[in-house]
């Protein structure tokens, strides 16, 4: 969602007309689910994607039919082996794809795109609610009221503006969610997709493996704190990707970040002590992932004194290490595609978990 609504900024400073496509349902097999995007201009897709083959082509070459006549509309594709109105797509499934129009003109577009993108800069949760009548789509925060501060009317203070001025497009607020029901919700006039919190990757080591990685994981959704105990190994110029790079002492983390049960732990430091101070810690309050680098001798090391000192074998248990999924790598750049291979299954499992981002049907494995 962030390049696609940076995309939408750049080229509403240019006064160009846009498409964003949405799929809002899918049922049987496709390669994405709802709440997948592109964005098209006159010339064709921009940026984003619905899932490529034959219903990213129709959905293109729709929303361009569309953009000529400044409207929005909602479709449905078959992906089934050619038949009638079908793709000639063989996934089986059918999905829902949503067009909204955007206006240029429309001062309304340029406040919501720029606010959602402070809230995903932000990490701020929140939700987009498209309104299939082609109406200004509704920001809302985490407990479902509207974000203030896109249309005239709904001002930060009472009084700000001094006369009630009804926006040049009609938009509705949208009905108020839960904070828990974050997930992706469609009615007969709606759809409500959540705003992305990138999760936290927290990587213990500033060697080769983690200078390969941390442009990987970058690129896949995650933010990304790196921690060494090396000042030369602790320079924000050796990972621009990353969000903060911090040098500190291994055995005393809580002095300068706080860990959350939300965020990926990996574990490269240059030795098994250091693995050792890191997990004692860590594996006090368990997060959502961890992963340790090296041989299943120094696993057993470790672990050995980490039982020791009290940590339960349940604990362990769920420690990834060796780290990644087992591809034979062997160079940095390998490695770093093997971690980032099992992070992106373990964050799929816990979406799915969490009902965040549902099984798309027909993922690559």
């Amino acid at each position: 969602m962030n390049a696609v609504f940076s995309k939408i900024s750049e080229e509403l400073e240019h006064h160009h007309d846009l498409m964003l496509v949405t799929i809002t349902s899918k049922s049987g097999s496709s390669p994405r689910g709802a709440g997948a995007q592109m964005l098209v201009g006159e010339g064709g897709r921009l940026c984003g994607t619905i899932g490529g083959g034959a219903a990213e082509h129709r959905s293109e070459e729709t929303a361009r039919t569309l953009l000529q006549k400044k409207c929005s509309g909602e479709y449905c594709f078959k992906l089934r082996e050619q038949a009638g109105n079908d793709l000639g797509m063989v996934c089986g499934g059918e999905i829902s794809v949503f067009f909204q129009y955007i206006d240029p003109a429309a001062k309304e577009w340029k406040r919501l795109v720029s606010r959602v993108l402070v809230m995903l800069s932000a990490h701020q949760p929140g939700q987009l609610v498209l309104h299939l009548d082609g109406s200004l789509p509704a920001l809302l925060d985490n407990e479902g009221r509207p974000v203030p501060g896109i249309f005239p009317e709904v001002c930060d203070s009472p009084g700000e503006s001094g006369q009630t001025a009804a926006p040049p497009l009609p938009s509705r607020t949208g009905a108020a969610l839960p904070s828990s029901d974050m997930k992706c919700r469609k009615t007969t006039t709606s759809f409500t997709m959540p705003l992305p919190v990138q999760d936290r990757a927290v990587i213990f080591g500033g060697g080769h493996c983690t200078q390969a990685l941390v442009p990987v994981l970058s690129r896949i959704g995650f933010r990304i704190t790196v921690i060494d105990n090396r000042p030369e190994l602790s320079l924000p110029k050796l990972f621009p990707e990353a969000e903060t790079v911090l040098c500190g002492d291994y055995f005393h983390i809580s002095d300068y970040l706080d860990l959350t049960p939300s965020d990926y732990v990996v574990v490269m430091t240059n030795g098994h002590t250091h693995d050792f101070d890191v997990l004692r810690q860590v594996l006090q309050n368990p997060p959502a992932y961890v992963g340790v680098i090296g041989s299943r001798r120094k696993t057993a090391f470790v672990n050995q004194k980490l039982l020791e000192c009290g940590i339960e074998k349940d604990v362990l248990s769920r420690v990834h290490a060796p780290i990644g999924t087992a591809i034979k790598a062997v160079t940095p750049e390998e490695i770093a595609v093997s971690i980032a291979g099992e992070m992106i299954y373990e964050r799929a499992l816990l979406r799915e978990a969490r009902e965040i981002c549902p099984a798309q049907g027909c993922p690559m494995h």
